[in-house]
């Protein structure tokens, strides 16, 4: 069958130093060669992309607002377009498929950053102070903002640092679209474990064959530990997080695990004893996690904030080299600026800093247009205050776009609810201080919010998609188009399903709605605004403790960022990828030479990537199915196994010892 043109060139492998830090002077080439023209912008590529970016909106905005956590689009988009592309004569080439993923992507994007924030409006019964089109304009802008913001920042993360972030996410997705290209045992190999992870994750999270978290909350020989000093050991005995791990590695992953150790057992315990013993006796009645969720997550959310100050000033030259070459642009002829662009190769080329200036300066115009005569429209001297609103949002999208970034270059997850809870803490002061009271100081509080969520959404999504572009040879100008355009069908079926969620269910107890979506980010978000715009109160202390925290992390030379998000997250998510990490240490010990040691690494790669995706795919159908049997059916569809109890505790723990014993195994098995 014919591959379409550089089809040869596609059905290699990826090259040896796809994913490790590169000698002196060595340089990477992509497996499409900058100087090979293939199909990439074509119909198929943008009509499926499109289409992806329409189910995938829909779907991903129920389930983040019915469960609180949503799913990444590219990996099974990744997945769908490898399978269509055998529907066709010509298969699809590798840019084509890279192309897909990035506008389907978009949903994701769009969703991360919408219903983290506007379903709070209705939450606070402010819904007349807003409709369906003001809705579409939040993570419209908000998106666009965000690929403004990162360009920039694209060589330095996807080039400079080449090797050093292990992109987790990127590297599965990359692997997917690699895999399909060549068939063969690296195909069967993705194919058979995707599999193992569907499977695995489905029987846990969607018919309860095991628990699908370990917590030593219900162990009666540790009861004294978790009622008395609310030290609770916890890991998710998930297969897609404990392949993230391995991914990962085990510098990040010991980083993040250490900032959970400190909040869940040292933190934790601290603030229940100390109020046992000095104070009310109140938290006594509480659990490990309400003491966290009120107390001491704040202070992670303090140490990401300055975890994100001290990456500006380290991307500060970078960005100061990114506006000198941008305003050289700006005076340069048209001649000169054509003459540039042909001397930058395909896959080095990003949209040119003119046209952002252009783009940016429009967004903004369009950003004040929109808080001064929607937002802000019945407020005192809307003028005024819509320039307050436009210049916070960029300063904190700006602020925080690297932190997103970074995140997602080393973890594969991005703290945005504690960042977009900050922003709206800094927006309703400066709010407050601007007179801005009432619903309508609410409701502009959160619109800018929404704006920042969504920007950094973006920015943590279009990472991942120029780093793949950039190990496979598309042209990450292109990828950057995509993005914005992808926003904004996602934008229109995102606002369209929020609102109509907003009427079939709720999103709070109401007369109506007396069992709504649960929505947690959204309520925290209104929890938030209410607690600043009321009673003028936010917990301050806690912010500047985990600022402090920070910068001790800076000074030992440990990464602030990953300590801090360790101290945010549930204690269950960093430490199985700690174990993850640990299996791929082992899987490279004893390793007769280097070369055996890196073939069995990139095996176990590879094995991590189909775990990964098949625990997305699966959690997808899962998803889907629950809703049938709530909405549709009104009866379970899944025979469930029930194991939630102390056996099915114990049981899920066997089971992640069996894939961690699987996966060293496996990778093992690399030709020598």
């Amino acid at each position: 069958m014919d591959d379409g043109a550089g089809g040869n060139a596609q059905m290699k492998g990826l090259p040896e130093n796809a994913f490790r830090e590169l000698k002196p002077n060595e340089v990477y080439r992509p497996l499409v060669a900058a100087t090979e023209i293939v199909p990439e912008v074509t119909a198929r590529s943008v009509l499926i992309g499109i289409l992806m970016s329409i189910i995938f909106s829909g779907s991903i905005a129920y389930l983040t607002l019915k469960i609180g956590t949503g799913l990444e689009a590219a990996i099974p988009i990744a997945i769908i377009a490898v399978g269509l592309s055998y529907a066709f004569r010509r298969r699809s080439t590798l840019p084509e498929n890279v192309m897909i993923v990035a506008i389907g992507s978009t949903s994701g994007i769009v969703v991360g950053g919408a219903v983290f924030t506007l379903p709070a409006i209705y939450i606070m019964g402010l819904e007349n102070y807003t409709d369906l089109f003001q809705l579409f304009f939040i993570p419209m802008l908000g998106s666009i903002l965000g690929v403004i913001l990162l360009i920039p920042l694209r060589r330095y993360f996807v080039a400079e640092m080449h090797g050093k972030f292990p992109f987790p996410e990127a590297t599965a997705t990359t692997e997917i679209l690699v895999a399909g290209r060549k068939g063969g045992r690296d195909a069967r190999v993705l194919a058979y474990t995707m599999v193992i992870g569907g499977v695995y994750d489905f029987l846990a999270s969607a018919m309860g064959a095991w628990r699908d978290t370990f917590t030593t909350g219900i162990v009666g020989a540790l009861d004294t530990l978790t009622t008395k000093y609310k030290a609770v050991f916890s890991l998710s005995t998930g297969a897609a997080i404990t392949a993230m791990g391995y991914i990962i590695g085990l510098r990040y992953t010991l980083m993040m695990t250490a900032g959970g150790a400190l909040s869940w057992f040292v933190l934790v315990p601290l603030f229940a004893y100390i109020d046992a013993t000095f104070g009310t006796g109140k938290l006594g009645g509480l659990t490990n996690e309400e003491i966290f969720g009120a107390n001491v997550r704040m202070i992670g959310i303090g140490g990401i904030f300055m975890a994100g100050i001290i990456s500006i000033v380290k991307f500060l030259p970078l960005m100061a080299r990114a506006l000198k070459s941008g305003v050289h642009e700006l005076l340069e002829s048209g001649r000169q600026r054509d003459q540039e662009a042909r001397t930058v190769e395909r896959t080095d080329s990003d949209m040119r800093m003119y046209v952002l200036f252009v783009l940016l300066i429009a967004t903004s115009i369009l950003m004040y247009l929109y808080f001064r005569f929607s937002a802000l429209a019945g407020q005192p001297n809307p003028y005024f205050l819509g320039l307050i609103a436009l210049a916070v949002t960029l300063l904190l999208s700006f602020l925080f776009t690297s932190v997103s970034a970074y995140a997602i270059a080393t973890i594969s997850t991005t703290p945005i609810s504690g960042m977009t809870m900050l922003t709206l803490v800094l927006t309703c002061i400066f709010m407050l201080k601007a007179g801005v009271v009432g619903a309508g100081g609410m409701v502009a509080a959160l619109l800018v919010g929404g704006v920042v969520c969504t920007a950094l959404s973006m920015a943590g999504s279009l990472i991942t998609q120029l780093k793949v572009s950039y190990w496979l040879g598309a042209t990450p100008r292109r990828i950057e188009w995509a993005n914005i355009g992808g926003s904004v069908v996602a934008a229109i079926v995102c606002s369209f399903v929020i609102v109509m969620l907003a009427k079939v269910y709720g999103f709070a107890p109401t007369p109506a709605h007396p069992n709504p979506l649960p929505a947690p980010q959204a309520n925290a978000m209104a929890a938030v605004i209410q607690s600043m715009m009321v009673s003028g109160k936010a917990p301050w202390f806690f912010y500047g403790m985990g600022a402090i925290i920070a910068v001790i992390m800076e000074m030992v030379g440990v990464a602030p960022l990953a300590f801090a998000l360790g101290m945010y997250l549930p204690f269950e998510l960093s430490a199985p990828m700690l174990v993850g990490a640990l299996v791929a240490t082992a899987v490279k010990a004893r390793a007769k030479d280097a070369k055996t040691a890196e073939r069995r690494h990139s095996r176990g790669t590879l094995i991590s990537s189909g775990l990964i995706a098949g625990g997305a795919l699966m959690g997808v159908v899962g998803a889907f199915l629950e809703w049938l049997s709530q909405e549709v059916v009104g009866a379970p569809i899944l025979p469930k196994f029930g194991n939630s109890g102390v056996f099915g505790n114990w049981l899920g723990l066997v089971m992640l010892l069996l894939l961690c014993g699987y996966i060293y195994w496996d990778s093992r098995r690399a030709r020598e």
